[in-house]
């Protein structure tokens, strides 16, 4: 059952097209890698999606929500479908036990005391008990990045879009937010993953798109694409990545 529909979307920019006619369905459990050159849509995707950017055409529908730009409908959307980005967006005078636990506050009404206990238990699943009253600048780009993912799964959402949410860190952080990604994916977190590592999106997905000029041009299982791409783009971006 697709819990993701995109049919037809259309986004501008002012003159300029960056989505055009874009259909995508994603199942439930589903993780998908979404994948492509800079400037070929991947991103405004996701965020047409979470409803950060209005469409100009087409429809979305993402965790039993229609998306459009009416507030009430955002705040519900935004329960169900949680994202990360590529910079952290932590507030810096909050603990990492403090910003796990304020959406919890602010948007589902819970108890700070609730909120708190469901903010240890998040951030012990990510690896950080120890650092549960440290606040973000004492913290390393990973560790950040792993308090925004346990911010984002604070909600309980049925979806989590990810923006390149490895892109700002440090090579030597990279692999510790992705195996809390990895781990997420094997316990069944349906998944929508914009990002430049090719072998995490190999191994982790269960299927590839590849967006080329702001469409989505060719998709398919990880062992397809990267192994047999049909159409010369494809086959040109995997020989640039190293990956053939």
């Amino acid at each position: 059952m697709s819990i993701v529909q995109i049919q037809s979307i259309t986004k501008r920019f002012g003159a300029v097209t960056v989505l055009e006619d874009v259909s995508l369905k994603v199942d439930d459990g589903e993780v998908v890698a979404i994948i492509g050159r800079s400037g070929s849509g991947k991103s405004t995707m996701l965020r047409c999606i979470n409803g950060l950017e209005p469409i100009q055409g087409g429809v979305i529908q993402a965790a039993g929500h229609t998306v459009t730009q009416a507030p009430a409908a955002l705040r519900a959307l935004r329960q169900d479908v949680g994202m990360i980005f590529q910079s952290f967006n932590l507030f810096p005078h909050l603990t990492a036990l403090e910003n796990v636990a304020l959406p919890q506050v602010v948007v589902k009404r819970s108890s700070k005391e609730e909120a708190r206990a469901v903010a240890a238990k998040l951030l012990e699943r990510v690896g950080l008990t120890h650092r549960v009253n440290a606040y973000p600048a004492a913290l390393s780009g990973g560790q950040q990045q792993r308090v925004a993912i346990a911010r984002a799964l604070a909600l309980n959402p049925k979806i989590l879009l990810c923006d390149e949410i490895t892109s700002a860190l440090d090579p030597e952080m990279v692999g510790e937010v992705l195996d809390v990604v990895r781990d997420l994916a094997v316990k069944g977190m349906t998944m929508l993953l914009v990002t430049h590592e090719m072998r995490f999106a190999r191994d982790a997905a269960t299927r590839i798109v590849f967006m080329h000029a702001g469409k989505v041009h060719e998709e398919g299982p990880p062992d397809v694409i990267f192994s047999r791409p049909v159409t010369p783009e494809l086959r040109q971006f995997i020989k640039t990545i190293g990956m053939d």
